[in-house]
């Protein structure tokens, strides 16, 4: 299923992720700059590259700050442009009612953090992976985790291509979203991401941070009448 759009309009603009998007595309066009085997370092470096932690030969070399700024850069590069607008696509459907919830500020912490859970998520699950992780789809799943609970009964227009033809069709966005978990969770099980592939542990650790994040938001704002907007 291919999201098409949602049915629930923005209140504001979503500077934050549209600003989000426009990083993440210029990153990658100073990526096309780069030679191949120059990319493959840039990618090493700041991308997560588990053997960088896991190794301590090789964690030697970097310094305590060398080794947090890849759980960040990771997020704002791709291995291509199907990557990229595959992500920066799931983003501007979702992430402008997220931002419209928790407002500017807290959407960039929130976004930021969820990237970071879903990469250490990932880290641990392939301690001795060769292979670097980047992408924003960590990020992203968080933002999809907190649509789950935000706006569970939204409708989601979805293609479905079925051999030869088109359907669309609307559904849930709690069973859009559900689905897309399940075989995110699936898929991690089934794979040896150490080899490579998709970082499926990265979704299923972003879109766990994304729903407990927005219970915990929801918590000190309903029960403690805390309104996130004053920070």
């Amino acid at each position: 299923m291919i999201p098409i759009r949602d049915n629930i309009p923005s209140d504001r603009i979503p500077f934050i992720n549209y600003s989000i998007i426009v990083l993440n595309l210029i990153f990658f066009l100073f990526e096309l700059t780069l030679p191949q085997t120059q990319l493959k370092s840039f990618f090493d470096y700041f991308g997560i590259l588990p053997i960088r932690y896991s190794n301590p030969d090789i964690a030697g070399h970097f310094t305590i700050t060398e080794q947090i700024i890849p759980f960040f850069s990771s997020m704002f590069l791709h291995g291509g442009w199907l990557h990229l607008i595959g992500n920066m696509w799931i983003l501007y459907i979702f992430g402008d009612n997220v931002e419209d919830y928790l407002g500017h500020f807290v959407y960039l912490i929130f976004y930021l953090a969820g990237g970071l859970f879903s990469g250490i998520f990932n880290l641990f699950l392939n301690f001795h992976s060769h292979l670097p992780t980047i992408g924003a789809s960590g990020a992203i799943a968080a933002i999809m985790g907190a649509y789950f609970m935000l706006y569970p009964y939204a409708r989601v227009l979805v293609l479905i291509p079925i051999f030869v033809f088109i359907q669309f069709i609307e559904v849930p966005a709690f069973f859009f979203l559900g689905f897309w978990f399940i075989i995110q969770f699936l898929s991690g099980t089934a794979s040896h991401s150490a080899y490579g592939g998709v970082a499926w542990w990265a979704h299923v650790g972003g879109f766990i941070a994304g729903t407990a994040f927005i219970y915990i938001i929801r918590y000190f704002k309903r029960i403690r009448n805390w309104d996130i907007y004053d920070i």
